[in-house]
Protein backbone atom coordinates (compact mmCIF):
# COMPACT_ATOMS: atom_id res chain seq x y z
CA UNK A 1 0.00 0.00 0.00
CA UNK A 2 2.77 2.51 0.66
CA UNK A 3 4.83 1.36 -2.14
CA UNK A 4 1.33 2.50 -4.24
CA UNK A 5 0.91 5.64 -2.56
CA UNK A 6 4.49 6.55 -3.53
CA UNK A 7 3.85 5.81 -6.66
CA UNK A 8 1.04 8.02 -7.37
CA UNK A 9 2.64 11.14 -5.58
CA UNK A 10 5.73 10.25 -7.90
CA UNK A 11 3.58 10.32 -11.02
CA UNK A 12 2.26 13.49 -10.03
CA UNK A 13 5.33 15.38 -9.39
CA UNK A 14 6.58 13.80 -12.39
CA UNK A 15 3.44 15.14 -14.23
CA UNK A 16 3.98 18.40 -12.34
CA UNK A 17 7.57 18.61 -13.50
CA UNK A 18 6.31 18.43 -16.93
CA UNK A 19 3.45 20.59 -17.15
CA UNK A 20 5.83 23.27 -15.53
CA UNK A 21 8.57 22.50 -18.12
CA UNK A 22 6.03 23.35 -21.16
CA UNK A 23 5.01 26.55 -19.23
CA UNK A 24 8.81 27.62 -19.20
CA UNK A 25 9.07 26.36 -22.29
CA UNK A 26 6.81 29.30 -23.53
CA UNK A 27 8.84 32.07 -22.51
CA UNK A 28 11.99 30.57 -24.36
CA UNK A 29 9.93 29.35 -28.00
CA UNK A 30 9.44 33.41 -27.46
CA UNK A 31 12.91 34.21 -27.26
CA UNK A 32 14.10 31.23 -29.75
CA UNK A 33 11.38 32.52 -32.10
CA UNK A 34 12.80 36.87 -32.72
CA UNK A 35 16.33 35.32 -32.53
CA UNK A 36 15.93 32.68 -35.04
CA UNK A 37 13.62 35.48 -37.04
CA UNK A 38 16.51 37.92 -37.00
CA UNK A 39 19.39 34.88 -38.17
CA UNK A 40 16.77 33.46 -40.95
CA UNK A 41 16.38 36.66 -42.45
CA UNK A 42 19.84 39.18 -42.16
CA UNK A 43 21.90 35.63 -41.76
CA UNK A 44 23.34 36.90 -38.56
CA UNK A 45 23.19 35.84 -35.29
CA UNK A 46 22.95 38.08 -32.19
CA UNK A 47 24.94 37.16 -29.31
CA UNK A 48 24.22 39.95 -27.87
CA UNK A 49 19.97 39.45 -27.85
CA UNK A 50 19.69 38.54 -24.10
CA UNK A 51 20.96 41.93 -23.26
CA UNK A 52 18.39 43.36 -24.92
CA UNK A 53 15.87 41.62 -23.01
CA UNK A 54 17.75 42.83 -20.18
CA UNK A 55 16.93 46.50 -20.81
CA UNK A 56 13.37 45.35 -21.10
CA UNK A 57 12.80 44.37 -17.78
CA UNK A 58 14.66 47.19 -16.54
CA UNK A 59 12.23 49.34 -18.59
CA UNK A 60 9.17 47.61 -16.90
CA UNK A 61 11.14 47.51 -13.28
CA UNK A 62 11.72 51.39 -13.32
CA UNK A 63 8.12 52.51 -14.87
CA UNK A 64 5.87 50.26 -12.99
CA UNK A 65 8.21 49.28 -9.52
CA UNK A 66 9.61 52.53 -9.04
CA UNK A 67 7.54 55.30 -10.72
CA UNK A 68 3.90 53.51 -10.12
CA UNK A 69 3.07 53.57 -13.51
CA UNK A 70 0.53 50.91 -14.58
CA UNK A 71 2.63 48.29 -15.94
CA UNK A 72 0.66 47.39 -19.02
CA UNK A 73 1.94 50.72 -20.00
CA UNK A 74 5.26 49.76 -19.03
CA UNK A 75 5.04 46.54 -21.16
CA UNK A 76 3.89 48.93 -23.74
CA UNK A 77 6.80 50.90 -23.58
CA UNK A 78 9.42 48.24 -22.87
CA UNK A 79 8.38 46.68 -26.05
CA UNK A 80 8.56 49.43 -28.19
CA UNK A 81 11.80 50.66 -26.49
CA UNK A 82 13.64 47.04 -27.11
CA UNK A 83 12.34 47.24 -30.53
CA UNK A 84 13.87 50.59 -31.36
CA UNK A 85 16.87 48.99 -29.75
CA UNK A 86 16.65 46.43 -32.14
CA UNK A 87 16.57 48.67 -34.88
CA UNK A 88 19.39 50.35 -33.49
CA UNK A 89 22.05 47.26 -33.18
CA UNK A 90 21.29 46.21 -37.16
CA UNK A 91 21.56 50.39 -38.09
CA UNK A 92 24.80 50.67 -36.42
CA UNK A 93 26.49 47.30 -35.73
CA UNK A 94 24.85 44.70 -37.93
CA UNK A 95 24.36 46.42 -41.32
CA UNK A 96 28.02 48.08 -41.98
CA UNK A 97 29.42 44.38 -41.51
CA UNK A 98 27.16 42.65 -43.68
CA UNK A 99 28.70 40.66 -46.02
CA UNK A 100 31.99 40.47 -44.11
CA UNK A 101 33.77 37.46 -42.06
CA UNK A 102 31.48 35.22 -39.99
CA UNK A 103 33.95 36.02 -37.65
CA UNK A 104 33.53 39.36 -37.63
CA UNK A 105 29.68 39.26 -36.93
CA UNK A 106 30.64 37.05 -34.13
CA UNK A 107 32.79 39.58 -32.53
CA UNK A 108 30.79 42.63 -33.28
CA UNK A 109 27.52 41.58 -31.49
CA UNK A 110 29.83 39.71 -28.53
CA UNK A 111 31.44 42.76 -27.96
CA UNK A 112 28.27 44.72 -27.72
CA UNK A 113 26.95 42.08 -25.79
CA UNK A 114 29.87 43.22 -23.13
CA UNK A 115 28.90 46.90 -23.71
CA UNK A 116 25.21 46.58 -23.04
CA UNK A 117 26.33 44.80 -19.88
CA UNK A 118 28.90 47.90 -18.49
CA UNK A 119 26.41 50.60 -19.26
CA UNK A 120 23.60 48.27 -17.80
CA UNK A 121 26.22 48.31 -14.75
CA UNK A 122 27.55 51.79 -14.98
CA UNK A 123 23.72 52.99 -14.82
CA UNK A 124 21.97 50.62 -12.70
CA UNK A 125 24.65 49.40 -11.03
CA UNK A 126 24.88 45.22 -10.05
CA UNK A 127 22.16 45.16 -7.28
CA UNK A 128 19.32 42.51 -7.91
CA UNK A 129 15.89 43.90 -8.23
CA UNK A 130 12.18 43.06 -8.48
CA UNK A 131 8.73 44.33 -9.09
CA UNK A 132 7.72 43.02 -5.51
CA UNK A 133 4.41 41.39 -6.92
CA UNK A 134 3.28 38.54 -4.86
CA UNK A 135 1.54 36.52 -7.60
CA UNK A 136 -0.80 33.56 -6.58
CA UNK A 137 0.33 29.73 -6.92
CA UNK A 138 -2.49 28.11 -8.49
CA UNK A 139 -3.13 24.17 -7.00
CA UNK A 140 -4.69 21.61 -9.03
CA UNK A 141 -4.89 17.77 -7.91
CA UNK A 142 -2.08 18.10 -5.41
CA UNK A 143 -0.28 20.21 -8.16
CA UNK A 144 1.22 23.49 -7.50
CA UNK A 145 1.72 26.32 -10.29
CA UNK A 146 2.92 29.53 -10.48
CA UNK A 147 0.50 32.11 -11.75
CA UNK A 148 3.29 34.45 -13.15
CA UNK A 149 4.53 31.24 -15.23
CA UNK A 150 0.93 30.44 -16.57
CA UNK A 151 0.75 33.84 -17.14
CA UNK A 152 3.82 34.17 -19.12
CA UNK A 153 3.28 31.06 -21.30
CA UNK A 154 -0.35 32.44 -22.16
CA UNK A 155 1.14 35.73 -23.72
CA UNK A 156 3.76 33.92 -24.77
CA UNK A 157 1.24 31.53 -26.91
CA UNK A 158 -0.38 35.11 -27.62
CA UNK A 159 2.14 36.61 -29.01
CA UNK A 160 3.54 33.87 -30.97
CA UNK A 161 0.21 33.65 -33.06
CA UNK A 162 0.18 37.04 -33.67
CA UNK A 163 3.70 36.89 -35.07
CA UNK A 164 2.65 33.56 -37.06
CA UNK A 165 -0.46 35.58 -38.85
CA UNK A 166 1.80 38.42 -39.31
CA UNK A 167 4.53 36.21 -40.98
CA UNK A 168 1.78 34.65 -43.05
CA UNK A 169 -0.88 36.98 -43.57
CA UNK A 170 0.48 40.22 -44.62
CA UNK A 171 2.95 41.87 -47.81
CA UNK A 172 5.79 42.08 -45.48
CA UNK A 173 5.02 38.86 -43.70
CA UNK A 174 5.97 36.88 -47.07
CA UNK A 175 8.59 39.44 -48.35
CA UNK A 176 10.27 38.49 -44.86
CA UNK A 177 9.60 34.73 -45.77
CA UNK A 178 10.88 34.87 -48.94
CA UNK A 179 13.87 36.94 -48.49
CA UNK A 180 15.07 34.55 -45.46
CA UNK A 181 14.70 31.60 -48.54
CA UNK A 182 16.65 33.13 -51.35
CA UNK A 183 18.38 36.91 -50.61
CA UNK A 184 19.41 37.29 -53.90
CA UNK A 185 16.73 35.99 -55.99
CA UNK A 186 14.40 38.32 -53.83
CA UNK A 187 16.32 41.11 -54.35
CA UNK A 188 16.52 40.68 -58.12
CA UNK A 189 12.63 40.73 -58.05
CA UNK A 190 12.54 44.22 -56.85
CA UNK A 191 12.16 43.46 -52.97
CA UNK A 192 13.73 46.42 -50.49
CA UNK A 193 16.09 44.54 -48.76
CA UNK A 194 16.88 47.28 -46.07
CA UNK A 195 13.36 47.69 -45.52
CA UNK A 196 12.73 43.71 -44.41
CA UNK A 197 16.18 44.47 -42.37
CA UNK A 198 14.57 47.06 -40.59
CA UNK A 199 10.94 45.79 -40.17
CA UNK A 200 13.01 42.08 -38.84
CA UNK A 201 15.01 44.04 -37.08
CA UNK A 202 12.40 46.04 -35.19
CA UNK A 203 10.06 42.58 -34.44
CA UNK A 204 12.62 40.43 -33.23
CA UNK A 205 13.66 43.13 -30.39
CA UNK A 206 9.75 43.79 -29.61
CA UNK A 207 9.72 40.19 -29.49
CA UNK A 208 12.61 40.51 -26.99
CA UNK A 209 10.74 43.20 -25.27
CA UNK A 210 7.66 40.76 -24.81
CA UNK A 211 9.93 38.22 -23.49
CA UNK A 212 11.29 40.68 -20.84
CA UNK A 213 7.54 41.41 -19.59
CA UNK A 214 7.12 38.19 -18.90
CA UNK A 215 10.25 37.42 -17.28
CA UNK A 216 10.45 39.85 -15.28
CA UNK A 217 7.51 38.79 -13.22
CA UNK A 218 9.02 35.71 -12.33
CA UNK A 219 12.82 36.62 -12.17
CA UNK A 220 15.39 39.66 -10.34
CA UNK A 221 16.98 41.64 -13.05
CA UNK A 222 20.48 43.00 -12.98
CA UNK A 223 22.70 43.82 -15.51
CA UNK A 224 24.16 40.43 -15.92
CA UNK A 225 20.62 38.58 -16.04
CA UNK A 226 21.39 38.10 -19.92
CA UNK A 227 23.30 35.31 -19.02
CA UNK A 228 20.57 32.99 -17.50
CA UNK A 229 18.68 32.98 -20.48
CA UNK A 230 21.29 33.71 -23.72
CA UNK A 231 23.42 30.69 -23.84
CA UNK A 232 19.88 28.37 -23.66
CA UNK A 233 18.19 30.45 -26.15
CA UNK A 234 21.01 30.62 -28.59
CA UNK A 235 21.70 26.69 -27.94
CA UNK A 236 17.52 25.88 -28.92
CA UNK A 237 17.78 28.27 -32.14
CA UNK A 238 20.94 25.45 -33.21
CA UNK A 239 19.31 22.78 -31.84
CA UNK A 240 15.87 23.82 -34.04
CA UNK A 241 18.21 24.87 -36.72
CA UNK A 242 19.50 28.16 -36.69
CA UNK A 243 16.93 30.16 -38.77
CA UNK A 244 14.08 27.63 -38.58
CA UNK A 245 11.31 28.89 -36.51
CA UNK A 246 9.04 25.49 -36.13
CA UNK A 247 12.72 23.73 -35.29
CA UNK A 248 12.89 26.35 -32.46
CA UNK A 249 9.76 26.35 -31.38
CA UNK A 250 9.74 22.57 -31.03
CA UNK A 251 13.58 22.25 -28.87
CA UNK A 252 12.59 24.81 -26.65
CA UNK A 253 10.21 23.26 -25.18
CA UNK A 254 12.43 19.74 -25.46
CA UNK A 255 14.90 21.08 -23.49
CA UNK A 256 12.85 23.24 -21.28
CA UNK A 257 11.09 19.90 -20.05
CA UNK A 258 14.65 18.24 -19.64
CA UNK A 259 15.62 21.06 -17.38
CA UNK A 260 12.53 20.74 -15.44
CA UNK A 261 12.21 17.08 -14.77
CA UNK A 262 16.25 17.10 -14.12
CA UNK A 263 14.92 19.90 -11.53
CA UNK A 264 12.17 17.27 -9.78
CA UNK A 265 15.48 14.57 -9.43
CA UNK A 266 17.96 16.52 -8.18
CA UNK A 267 18.68 20.61 -8.41
CA UNK A 268 17.69 22.62 -11.06
CA UNK A 269 21.40 23.25 -12.15
CA UNK A 270 21.27 19.63 -12.66
CA UNK A 271 18.56 19.79 -15.38
CA UNK A 272 20.45 22.77 -17.56
CA UNK A 273 23.79 19.88 -17.35
CA UNK A 274 21.01 17.36 -18.88
CA UNK A 275 19.76 20.02 -21.41
CA UNK A 276 23.27 20.64 -22.22
CA UNK A 277 24.20 16.88 -22.69
CA UNK A 278 21.26 16.35 -25.00
CA UNK A 279 22.05 19.03 -27.27
CA UNK A 280 25.71 17.90 -27.55
CA UNK A 281 24.82 14.43 -28.60
CA UNK A 282 21.96 15.71 -30.80
CA UNK A 283 24.56 17.40 -32.62
CA UNK A 284 26.54 14.23 -33.05
CA UNK A 285 23.16 12.81 -34.51
CA UNK A 286 21.90 15.85 -36.79
CA UNK A 287 24.41 18.49 -36.72
CA UNK A 288 22.31 20.55 -39.15
CA UNK A 289 19.21 20.46 -36.24
CA UNK A 290 16.11 18.95 -35.55
CA UNK A 291 14.68 20.74 -38.70
CA UNK A 292 17.54 22.22 -40.19
CA UNK A 293 18.75 21.50 -43.84
CA UNK A 294 22.27 19.85 -44.76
Amino acid sequence: VERKIMDEIFDIFLLEAIVNGILFGGVLALLSLGLNLIFGVVDVVWICYAELVMFGMYTVYWLAGVYDINIFIAAIAAIGLVSILGWLVHVLIISPILGTAPINQLLATGGLLFFLQSVATLMFSIEFRNLGLRLPILEFSEMYFSYARLLAFGVALVGMIIVYLFLTRTYIGAAIRAISQDREIMVLMGVDAKKIYWVTACVGGGLAGLAACLLVLQYDVHPFVGISFGPITFIICVLGGLGNMIGGFIAAFILSIIISIGGLYSEIEWGYVLAFVFFIIMMFIRPQGLLGKK
